[in-house]
């Protein structure tokens, strides 16, 4: 099977032209940064919904934190007489998985797939629901870390040929192309070797379960392994060329230039070339990922649970998690108020970002109530104010307030804004104030006085989402807008200035 498994990935990329022909993007980080361009539709669209949903999502709900790494943690049996309060969160999430569905020699991760059935999940009505609350593109999660492919792989564990029977790339597609909104997709392949290296004492040469845990690759010394890299290449490859994605993002490391013959960036670049060749010349896609060391010029940089002092000079993605926990597990809490998520979107775009808002599916399909709210809380949001969110560009500067965000990835902001924080953007001329919690006195901007940042003359002021006519004064210490008679938003509310 081993050599089989080899020989069909080689084959597979044998196929697949390493470079483009015509005028193409080089494979090479300088060639990727001077042509790379971000489609409109991205930027003006600056809503997503990404969706992670796989095999740990129909594990038993009630089970302890796994990290939403079920697979690599529930490899890890405690020493025999540890107490429970000293075990690590593998050890205890392994302990349960034993009590819960017996000896991980006979119960393995992959005897899970029965119990994943997606037998009330429906694309369309998840497609537009999050249409409804504002979302312009979605982007499943085609391939986790667990190494199972969620589409009509060549790979034999995915969801075709097991689990729900079902080809969900193929219908989350169709359902976006329904409902008017771009289709992405994410996969966490290249993490997989390293993820199951805990399983590998449990595997026997010759089962089909071999190929599940990737006996084949070096849980260690992977990402030098050709086979193994060739491999991820044929996958990612598969699901361009299948299904056509509006967006790629990889969310994970890729073969390097040094020990991985390039097939990263070659990955990258022929996925472009593919689409400028498409559309003549004119990029259409966006390629994202994390590695926080590459040319941010070169590609649309996810910047996953984390956040934004200033403007950044490239569009950039905001993706944060609504589950508390990325994959479904019904004890999960988001530690991000509803509220907090909401501003922290709008900070985001302020700051030349695009919003990722992660669900994660029950193993039935289904969208849970709480992560609704917060998806019903965005929408209520944009319903008002959407005019100046979509389709708006970064002012001179993003706001002011007393609430600073803290730069990079990780460590996103989960605290209370004030009435004193606003941010800005702009639109034909317009400017735009969003106030990101609400005012309880008169509204005080301090950027907008006379002979600062904005040289022009304020002609008019209204509120997003009412009639009411506003009432402003502009000093030379700061613009005033008398506080309304009412909001009409519950979170955020807008101000459309108007200058000349």
């Amino acid at each position: 099977m081993k050599y089989l498994t080899v020989m069909f990935g080689m084959m597979f990329l044998s196929s697949v032209p390493l470079v483009a022909s015509g005028e193409e993007i080089e494979p090479t980080w300088e060639s990727m940064a001077a042509h790379y361009e971000v489609p409109e539709w991205f930027v003006d669209g600056k809503i997503g919904v990404w969706f992670h949903w796989g095999i740990s999502s129909a594990a038993d709900e009630n089970r302890p934190n796994d990290g939403s790494h079920y697979g690599r943690r529930m490899y890890s049996p405690p020493p025999e007489g540890k107490a429970d309060k000293d075990l690590g969160m593998s050890e205890t999430l392994t302990k349960w998985h034993i009590e819960h569905y017996g000896p991980i020699e006979e119960f393995g991760y992959e005897d899970l797939i029965p119990f994943f059935k997606a037998e009330k999940w429906d694309p369309d009505a998840l497609v537009k629901f999050v249409k409804d609350n504002g979302a312009r593109f979605i982007m499943p999660v085609a391939c986790h870390h667990d190494n199972f492919d969620m589409y009509d792989s060549f790979h034999p564990w995915n969801s075709v040929t097991m689990g729900p029977k079902r080809d969900t790339l193929k219908e989350w597609k169709q359902a976006a192309t329904k409902h008017g909104l771009k289709f992405g997709v994410s996969t966490h392949l290249y993490w997989s070797p390293r993820f199951f290296a805990n399983a590998r004492k449990y595997q026997k040469p010759g089962t089909p379960e071999w190929q599940l845990f990737n006996m084949d690759y070096d849980p260690r010394s992977y990402a030098t392994q050709d086979s193994w890299n060739e491999h991820w290449y044929a996958r990612c490859w598969e699901i361009i060329e299948k299904y056509d994605p509006d967006l790629f993002n990889n969310d994970s490391p890729y073969p390097k230039i040094e020990g991985g013959k390039g097939l990263g960036i070659k990955l990258f670049t022929n996925y472009l070339n593919r689409d400028l060749k498409e559309n003549n010349g004119k990029q259409t896609v966006v390629l994202s990922f994390k590695d926080a060391n590459a040319d941010r010029s070169a590609f649309t940089y996810n910047l996953e649970r984390g956040g934004a002092g200033d403007i950044k000079p490239e569009p950039w993605m905001w993706a944060t998690d609504l589950s508390g926990g990325w994959f479904y597990r019904k004890t999960a809490v988001n530690r991000m108020s509803i509220p907090v998520m909401v501003a922290n979107g709008v900070d985001a775009i302020s700051k030349n970002g695009v919003v990722m808002l992660n669900v994660a599916l029950r193993g039935d399909g289904t969208l849970p109530e709480n992560q609704a709210a917060y998806l019903t809380a965005f929408g209520d949001f944009l319903k008002i104010n959407g005019e100046g969110i979509y389709g708006t560009r970064p002012w001179k500067t993003f706001g002011e307030g007393p609430l600073k965000v803290k730069d990079g990835r990780q460590g996103e902001n989960r605290a209370t804004f004030s009435p004193q924080d606003i941010r800005f953007t702009t639109k034909d001329d317009v400017l735009y104030a969003l106030v990101l919690a609400p005012p309880t006195e008169d509204i005080v901007i301090k950027t907008l006085a006379t002979g600062g940042l904005l040289d022009r003359e304020i002609t008019g002021i209204e509120l997003m989402g009412s009639s009411e006519q506003m009432k402003w004064n502009r000093a030379a210490d700061a613009l005033t807008i008398r506080l309304p008679k009412s909001l009409p938003g519950k979170i955020v509310n807008g101000f459309r200035i108007h200058t000349q």
